[in-house]
């Protein structure tokens, strides 16, 4: 579990602000499962997606996410993943490829979360951010995540990895706006 626990460029949990963060949201009497609600409630609805909301900048460290109040689906699992692994929960990362544009066939990842909580083992949750047509929620062991893949050519990526994906972070990082993110988002 060591490495779902780790501080990293990425995932800088032991930053000053994702550190008061961490601690304003740990539940009160120290249960881990009201814990990840906190965490995940807060940047489910705190966080803007920066796509539904048309926000600049982009951001992809979980500090940068914090501060700015505003990222898309993987960054936004960045700092759900600082946030838990500051309160000691281990949590990574999974991935979905999902059709975004049925006519011209475009298809892009969607990122998420895992956490392992003792009762229910490892569970895929989505803070990706609610809207009309969208809805995730914490109620485990049930997984209710935003998206759920069927059409031709969608799937659940294999893997709970304990990193975001490298050419997710790149592509973040190489990105100047949330224009530039949505016509190039990544896929597989």
């Amino acid at each position: 579990m060591n490495e779902y626990l780790q501080a990293t460029s990425i995932i800088d949990w032991k930053h000053p602000l994702i550190q008061e963060a961490a601690k304003d949201l740990a539940c009160r009497s120290g249960a881990r499962f009201g814990t990840v609600r906190n965490c995940f409630e807060f940047v489910r609805d705190e966080i803007r997606h920066s796509g539904d909301h048309q926000l600049n900048p982009v951001t992809c460290r979980a500090s940068d996410v914090l501060e700015a109040g505003t990222g898309f689906c993987f960054a936004k699992s960045h700092l759900l993943a600082a946030l838990l692994r500051a309160n000691g929960i281990p949590a990574g990362f999974c991935y979905q490829r999902l059709l975004l544009d049925e006519a011209n066939g475009r298809f892009c990842l969607h990122g998420l979360n895992t956490v392992h909580l003792d009762a229910y083992g490892w569970l895929r949750i989505d803070a990706r951010g609610n809207k009309p047509g969208i809805t995730a929620e914490f109620i485990p062991p049930q997984e209710r995540l935003a998206y759920t893949p069927s059409a031709e050519g969608e799937r659940d990526l294999p893997g709970n990895h304990a990193e975001p994906l490298p050419e997710v972070v790149a592509f973040l990082n190489k990105c100047a706006t949330c224009t530039e993110v949505e016509e190039n988002l990544p896929d597989v």
